[in-house]
């Protein structure tokens, strides 16, 4: 874990977190952002070729996949690790082809050497939880299934990693939690980790980071417990498991995790309110035998997607993970 130093300062940018408006109807007034389209030609400049595949048409949730572009066909035992990824956004905003999601996972692919696979899942309100964690088990079901060249040249299937940032990185938690009980059925997807980017979590009892940093410029404790209180099923606090995944000492699935031999990556920053939430997690995961490195810098919340000049160190960092996994 590094070291706090001096403060690093946030890039000017359009927060929808710091006014949520809630329409009539229940639903959330999301404005424009800008969104990258996929870019599948080999023609088109860029170091990564990325495509979109549908996988619920009545759900209407869909995939991105990307590969580097100069990857040779791979024999079946060098293939590429698979980081299957999700967006952050508070479970309410943003999409798999939000302009920095989609920066970042070119990165992860460029710098991290993997193919990623990254879920727009159903948003909240509209869809509350655990509608996104469903989506997750259900684009892990379409890796299994699916005939898709991309995945059957260049994809180790055994050799995948569940990823998100911030409410990306809850969601990785309880899809983990629910793929390492359906572990069998998902062969050949075999799980190897989990790597938390700044994970969402929170809980009724305030940590210590939320309180100093409560009126955070990016993501105030009015706005995360908003966002909560707009994705839990209705009428739950924040001592769902959904939200505080401490409750109850934390899932008794963690212990399958643990004997099937996953790690977890729990990252942070030391100028994010979530980062104590993110902190007491990786706590309780090493309290119960998991396998758990953290990674924590100075800086502020979602800092590596929102700057991709800040986001080396993070890749490093991932990328000696998902190598130490593959060399065992």
């Amino acid at each position: 874990m590094a070291s706090a130093g001096k403060k690093i300062e946030r890039p000017v940018m359009d927060n929808p977190f710091l006014n949520i408006k809630v329409n009539p109807d229940g639903s959330v007034k999301r404005d424009p952002e800008t969104r990258n389209p996929a870019n599948p030609d080999p023609n088109v400049a860029g170091a990564v070729l990325s495509k979109d595949l549908p996988l619920d048409a009545n759900k209407k949730t869909w995939l991105r996949l990307y590969i580097p572009r100069q990857v040779e066909i791979p024999s079946s035992s060098s293939k590429l690790p698979v980081i299957i990824y999700y967006h952050g956004g508070g479970f309410v905003f943003c999409n798999a082809d939000s302009a920095v999601y989609d920066v970042f996972c070119k990165g992860l692919v460029e710098k991290v050497g993997v193919m990623v696979i990254s879920l727009d899942y159903r948003l909240a309100p509209e869809h509350r939880l655990p509608a996104a964690y469903e989506d997750a088990m259900d684009g892990l079901y379409w890796i299994k299934s699916v005939k898709d060249e991309w995945l059957s040249q260049y994809a180790d299937l055994s050799n995948c990693f569940l990823c998100g940032t911030s409410a990306g990185g809850n969601l990785a938690y309880h899809a983990g939690l629910m793929a390492a009980a359906a572990a069998m059925k998902l062969r050949p997807v075999k799980i190897n980790g989990l790597i938390l980017h700044h994970p969402y979590f929170s809980g009724t009892k305030r940590t210590e980071s939320e309180e100093n940093l409560k009126n955070d410029p990016l993501l105030p404790l009015y706005s995360i417990d908003q966002m909560f209180d707009l994705s839990l099923p209705e009428g739950a606090d924040h001592d769902h498991e959904y939200c505080n995944p401490l409750v109850n000492g934390g899932s008794k699935n963690i212990d399958l995790m643990k004997a099937m031999g996953w790690r977890v990556l729990v990252t942070g920053c030391f100028d994010d309110p979530l980062m104590d939430a993110g902190l007491e997690c990786a706590k309780m995961l090493e309290g119960k035998g998991m396998q758990t490195v953290k990674f924590f810098s100075d800086g502020y919340h979602g800092m590596e997607v929102f700057d991709a000049s800040m986001s080396g160190p993070l890749y490093d960092f991932i990328k000696d993970f998902v190598q130490c996994r593959s060399n065992e």
